[in-house]
């Protein structure tokens, strides 16, 4: 038994050192020269690369004058990437990103984001709450003014928060710095001290042990369906990445094969998705190959992208909701659909991510990184990040407040208009 015991913390003495011998010597093992080299290839791609500089902002050269001067206080990988987040949020692009992060990071918007804010004349007001999470659950509600976060008054933090290479301070900036605020980092909870329509200030606890918080981001299953009163078909869909959802999605339109008119929720789907999956969907709901999306490359001719029928079509009416939840992938169905005639968008401004994602890899870290590298548009052409839907519904109005679902109820009274008695 004493010689079992022995084995035991002997085994547990050679993990230890396994760990933290091999993942401290990872830390340690490049030089200054390297860390240097891998951020002079991230600047010099995105300086090439990136598409959106031209409604940006930001001084790029300012940015290299910046953050290369702080390579001479990196020790470690986790150090590297802390000063690659700081230059990132120098773009103030939701979609361009590292493909690591640390405890101390930042979450991402909207994937890691409950509740959405944006600076109206001066304030920072609640505009929407991510149904079922943290923010929601800890008692804030849409309309209230955020007065500050963990003890810091909003308007400071915001301002700590903002790029510092920026020409000139724009609402974009300031509305992406409120949201990256709001958002946080993962190993810090947030206390929110917000004012009711009433004038009442009070403080609100998130991120608690019994909340539903954006780490614990699980959809089971990933696609729900159902029939609304009147004939009126409902499909909630809860993620666009994994394959086995054009599956899921098949089985739920041959259950609603007698439906009326059909509801097509995309409100939850912060985490993008594919094109495997989102070009498929559509394909059920059209009946010749059309074009559904037009692709801005940066150095090449602008182009159509096309998606071909799929087995039956559906061909009732149909709505699509979105909100500011509604990311990439979901933003580009619903705008596809919308562009080939097949639905009425109704809802919020979505997420507004800028264009389509690339990725290139730091060669001596082996660090990704996500970037926007092309636009993309609208059928018509309007930049995917500036469309309004057809039916804009706005939360805080006094009208809507008295509804459980404002969205919802005015995509089910728009489908009501459509459909023929």
């Amino acid at each position: 038994m004493l010689l079992k015991l022995r084995k035991q913390k002997l085994l547990a003495a050679i993990l230890i050192f396994f760990f933290f011998g091999i993942n401290g010597s990872a830390q340690q093992s490049l030089s200054r020269e390297q860390f240097t080299s891998d951020f002079d290839y991230l600047w010099l791609s995105l300086r090439d690369k990136y598409v959106y500089f031209g409604k940006k902002e930001t001084d790029w050269a300012r940015v290299r004058e910046l953050y290369r001067p702080k390579l001479a206080g990196v020790r470690t990988r986790s150090d590297f990437v802390t000063l690659l987040e700081q230059t990132l949020d120098e773009l103030y692009d939701n979609h361009t990103s590292l493909n690591t992060n640390l405890q101390s990071s930042p979450r991402l918007v909207p994937t890691g984001l409950d509740v959405w804010a944006e600076w109206r004349k001066g304030r920072a007001v609640i505009t929407q709450l991510r149904r079922g999470f943290s923010a929601e659950q800890a008692g804030l509600k849409v309309g209230m003014e955020i007065i500050s976060i963990n003890g810091a008054p909003i308007e400071q933090a915001v301002n700590r928060r903002l790029p510092k290479a920026l020409r000139n301070i724009n609402l974009d900036a300031r509305d992406w710095a409120l949201r990256a605020v709001l958002a946080g980092t993962h190993d810090t909870s947030r206390t929110i001290t917000a004012r009711s329509r009433n004038g009442g200030v009070n403080s609100y606890q998130l991120d608690l042990p019994m909340h539903n918080t954006v780490n614990k981001y699980r959809y089971e299953p990933k696609v729900e369906w159902k029939i609304l009163p009147g004939r009126i078909g409902y499909i909630k869909i809860n993620d666009l990445i994994a394959t086995e959802i054009v599956a899921q999605f098949d089985a739920a339109l041959e259950g609603l094969k007698e439906s009326r008119g059909l509801i097509i929720d995309l409100r939850d789907i912060p985490l993008g998705g594919n094109t495997d999956v989102a070009e498929p969907i559509m394909g059920r709901l059209i009946e010749r190959r059309m074009g559904y999306q037009e692709v801005a490359p940066l150095h090449e001719p602008k182009y159509i992208k096309q998606v071909s029928p799929r087995g039956w079509t559906y061909k009732a009416p149909i709505v699509v909701l979105v909100n500011r939840w509604t990311a990439s992938m979901g933003e580009g169905i619903a705008i596809g659909l919308e562009g080939m005639k097949r639905a009425t968008i109704v809802g919020t401004r979505m997420a507004a991510l800028n264009g389509g994602i690339f990725n290139l890899q730091l060669p001596q870290t082996k660090i990704g990184v996500a970037y926007a590298g092309e636009r993309l548009n609208h059928i018509n052409g309007t930049p995917r990040e500036n469309f309004v839907p057809a039916i804009l519904v706005n939360p805080i109005h006094r009208n809507n407040i008295r509804f459980n679902d404002p969205i919802l109820d005015a995509g089910y009274r728009r489908l009501g208009q459509t459909i023929r008695p």
